[in-house]
Order: structure tokens, then sequence, then C-alpha cells
């Protein structure tokens, strides 16, 4: 309790003048009626996000399914061997057709599903069209998981560059972004929004910490 009462009242022993005693009573009386209290150090708090890339599977695999159907049923792909198939476990959508020109429609397909489901397009990534069997044509497409370094060394050089009072740094394949507020948050969403990198983004785990 000793430590509860101001430091100059605890030469009490040295001095004991009536004023002296009257403000230590006065302390006594404020800490046993609970009015006296004692204000504790708190951090700041800290709110952050995090800036990721990533593809729903379940609804790529809508779209591929729903390509196919559409496949099956129209005249001009008839006798073409036109394929669309996922490998979910390395992230890749392979389209096979009889000719450049049949996969470029294909192409279209699939991308017409892939919008319709939700799916950036900014996350698909081709790959060169190569020969195949029965000179047919093959291409396969990297679907984006996480963003690349070089990216995501873009996006913290640009929200350093707006000035705004928010730290950003990179974790991995993410990007997390912290300041003060959600309302400062709020605002780099909006600008990193405004900006295209090339790659499909989702601000995700909004925290206070």
């Amino acid at each position: 309790m000793a430590s509860l009462i101001k430091p100059e009242l605890m030469c009490v022993k040295h001095d004991t003048s009536p004023r002296l005693a009257l403000a230590i009573g006065r302390e006594l009386r404020l800490y046993q009626s609970g009015g006296l209290t004692i204000k504790k150090a708190t951090m700041a708090q800290q709110n952050t996000f995090d800036v990721v890339s990533k593809v729903d599977l379940a609804e790529v695999k809508n779209a591929v399914n729903q390509a196919t159907k559409e496949i099956t049923q129209r005249y001009d792909f008839k006798g073409t061997n036109s394929q669309v198939s996922l490998d979910e476990k390395e992230r890749t959508l392979t389209l096979a057709t009889a000719s450049e020109f049949t996969l470029k429609s294909l192409t279209d397909v699939l991308q017409q599903k892939l919008i319709r489901r939700g799916v950036s397009l900014k996350a698909l990534s081709y790959g060169k069209v190569e020969p195949a069997a029965k000179d047919s044509v093959r291409q396969t497409i990297t679907l984006q998981h996480g963003i690349p370094i070089e990216k995501a060394r873009e996006i913290v050089k640009f929200i350093k560059d707006t000035k705004v009072r928010v730290q950003a740094s990179i974790n991995g394949d993410f990007v997390r972004v912290a300041g003060k507020d959600r309302d400062t948050l709020q605002q780099v969403i909006a600008l990193l929004k405004q900006e295209d990198f090339g790659i499909d983004m989702q601000f995700t785990n909004y925290r206070s910490q």
C-alpha cells in the first residue's frame, strides 16, 4: 500500500507537520474507498491485414466441369478431341485440342466459365503451345498461388511511396501491412486496388493486436 502513496508523503516519520498528516489521511481514505486509481502503461493498438494471391480450386473445378459440358454440346468442337483437365495437386490446367485455331476457342470457353465462377484471369499463367499426339496441340496453364517475390517487392515499394503511415513487409508469399487504425488500412487497400500489378490479389486476415 505504501507504494501507492505519493513519494512526497513517504517522509512522514521525518516530518510530523499537521498539514502533511492531513495529506496522508486523505490519500489513505481515497485508496480505501477505491477513488485512488493507478495508471497503467498500454501499448498502442496495431491493426494488420495481408495481401495474398490465392485461387479457389473448388471454383476452378466448377468452371472446368461447365466448360467440358459446353464443349461436348457445341458443333464446332465435334471431332476435335478437345479437353480441359485440372491437376489440383500441381495447380495446373491442361487444354488439348486438334489445332491452334480450336485451342483459341477452347481457351475462350474456359475463360468465360472462370469469370462466371469469380476466378480472375490474372491468376492464370499460360505456357507455350506444344504439339501432342495425333497432330493435336496442348497448352498448360499454371494457377497462381502466392505472390512472387518480385511482385511482393513492387507492392511494398508502392505502399512506401504513398507516404501513408503504415508498415509493409514481405512474409513468404504474401505481404503484411500494419497500421494504427483500420481507416488507414482501408485507404491502403483502396490505393492497391487502383494499381495494376499484373497479378490477382486479395486482402485478408484483418487483425487487431
